[in-house]
């Protein structure tokens, strides 16, 4: 048979890439190590061991989870940068480490937000609520009524946050630059302290996720005015999302899974076919239901690039127009 140059041009294109379809097919041949950059616990952990063990159960191999907590999870997420691409690691980024904090930190971090990884896929979002202790706004029933709270004595009004520059200060940030209102900051040290003053009432309102405030809300001890997702929550489907009014007043914290960068490209999209089944599947929605956590849309390795640009480039424009920063 005469071997034209097209034919050769397509032979040659296949035996390039019969190692990837290959590769894709015998991959992993060892146990895998995924790296939760948080304590045992919370809502990552329990959505990495819940990823882990079902693509422990899809791939026939091993995942060894592995808990790197610290520094606002960037221990976690610099240990996975410095991994090697060579199949066998892969872990979970956030919100924190991979958009806010290189945004506000004056200092460089020991990675690069998103060069020194390969993203695969969003996983989980966790909105915020706009909260208020009912006692110290009695008057405030809506987030007009709010808004308008604000502007008649600016800076009166104080909000908690889970720490400086963490996403909760950051998003009523972004509330008040759109809104044109001010309330003065309190930092507190993590979740749990901003919660316990909200309800004793050293503080008058905050953002906080669903997830730790549920039982408060059911009991009446403190108010949901709005969510700060892009639109209203299945789970309150009678808040309004901020964003209803003031476009661009979103925050929804997520955690995603990745790799370190140059990961072969088979893999990487083997691990985002797996994800993807895992998203679907019915038992993971009913998990994220019964923890508030909210399914995302960015699940190709495009679409949670394009949005960890995004969202980096959003905090570094709120961080200079707000004047935030952490050493």
């Amino acid at each position: 048979m005469r071997t034209t140059r097209r034919t050769a041009l397509v032979l040659g294109l296949g035996a390039l890439a019969a190692p990837s379809l290959a590769l894709a097919q015998t991959w992993p041949t060892r146990p895998l190590r995924l790296i939760i950059p948080f304590p045992p616990g919370g809502a990552a952990d329990i959505v990495g061991r819940m990823l882990g063990a079902y693509l422990q159960g899809t791939l026939g191999q091993g995942v060894v989870i592995e808990n790197r907590g610290g520094a606002g999870s960037t221990i976690g997420v610099d240990a996975l940068a410095k991994s090697a691409p060579d199949g066998t690691t892969i872990g979970l980024i956030n919100i924190a480490a991979n958009a806010i904090v290189p945004a506000v930190r004056r200092q460089p971090l020991p990675y690069r937000p998103l060069e020194d990884f390969v993203p695969v896929s969003n996983l989980a979002v966790t909105p915020a609520l706009l909260l208020i202790n009912p006692q110290k706004l009695p008057n405030v029933n809506s987030v007009a009524d709010f808004v308008a709270a604000a502007k008649a004595r600016p800076d009166a009004i104080n909000f908690g946050s889970s720490g400086v520059a963490s996403s909760l200060h950051l998003g009523m940030e972004l509330f008040m630059a759109k809104a044109g209102f001010r309330v003065t900051h309190v930092p507190f040290n993590g979740g749990g302290p901003l919660l316990q003053a909200l309800v004793a009432g050293t503080i008058d309102c905050s953002l906080d996720v669903a997830a730790t405030t549920a039982e408060l809300l059911r009991e009446g001890r403190i108010k949901a005015l709005a969510t700060t997702a892009p639109q209203r929550m299945p789970s309150y489907p009678n808040l309004p999302a901020l964003n209803e009014t003031w476009p661009g007043v979103e925050l929804a914290s997520w955690h995603g899974l990745a790799t370190p960068a140059g990961m072969p490209a088979p893999i990487v999209a083997r691990l985002a076919q797996e994800t993807q089944a895992f998203l679907r599947a019915p038992e993971t929605a009913e998990r994220y239901r019964q923890l508030y956590l909210e399914m995302p849309t960015e699940t190709t390795p495009e679409a949670f690039r394009a949005l960890i640009s995004r969202e980096i480039e959003t905090f570094r424009e709120l961080a200079r127009t707000q004047n935030i920063s952490v050493e």
